[in-house]
């Protein structure tokens, strides 16, 4: 055996260590780039949709859920509130909902799937408060012929059970209405799906 001979074979054995230790490097370099690109648990799970049990909630009831960071309120209308929803007309701002923010299928005169049921993100749209859940209906300091709904403490905003704004008042649209759907016979409400109904 020549010395030629013996350097190219060590310098083959050479060439391939230094490629098998270089893609190993490149890899281990690699994996955590790539994993830093994907949303982290806390991130996915912050616009993850939420499942919410409404079996037990009672006529007149709400439920605060949170979803993105922000309230989303579950509110199981009684017939009486349903009823009120129409004496309120003249005095709303965007009856209608046209200037609102709300899917399809809650672009109705009770902006719901289900006319007991509102679902709805609690954050006032005049400056982000979270307006207080009002449901009594009569005299109160606010409003001489209140029916129920919210109103916001911090401008004085008033929004009626379908989450419609009071003409009038600081905040320009109605409340926002949030994807959902309802699953388990509609025992639940998932919130941030609406399984592309809309």
């Amino acid at each position: 055996m020549s010395e030629q001979d013996v350097d190219k074979s060590r310098r083959r054995f050479l060439t391939a260590a230094t490629t098998v230790v270089g893609a190993i490097g490149a890899g281990v370099a690699v994996v955590p780039f790539v994993g830093s690109m994907m949303p982290s648990a806390r991130a996915l799970s912050a616009g993850a949709p939420v499942e919410v049990d409404i079996s037990k909630l009672e006529p007149g009831r709400r439920l605060v859920i949170e979803w993105r960071k922000k309230p989303v309120w579950v509110v199981h209308r009684t017939k009486q509130n349903l009823e009120d929803l129409a004496k309120l007309e003249g005095k709303l701002a965007d009856v209608e909902s046209n200037s609102s923010q709300q899917p399809a299928y809650a672009k109705n005169k009770h902006r719901s799937i289900k006319p007991e049921y509102l679902v709805v993100v609690g954050i006032c749209t005049h400056l982000g408060c979270s307006p207080q859940y009002r449901p009594e209906v009569g005299n109160v300091s606010f409003d001489s012929a209140w029916l129920g709904g919210f109103f916001c403490p911090c401008h004085g905003s008033k929004f009626d059970l379908a989450g419609r704004v009071y003409a009038g008042v600081p905040a320009p649209v109605n409340l926002v209405i949030p994807p959902y759907m309802y699953t388990n016979g509609d025992k639940v409400v998932v919130i941030g799906e609406d399984g592309g109904v809309a």
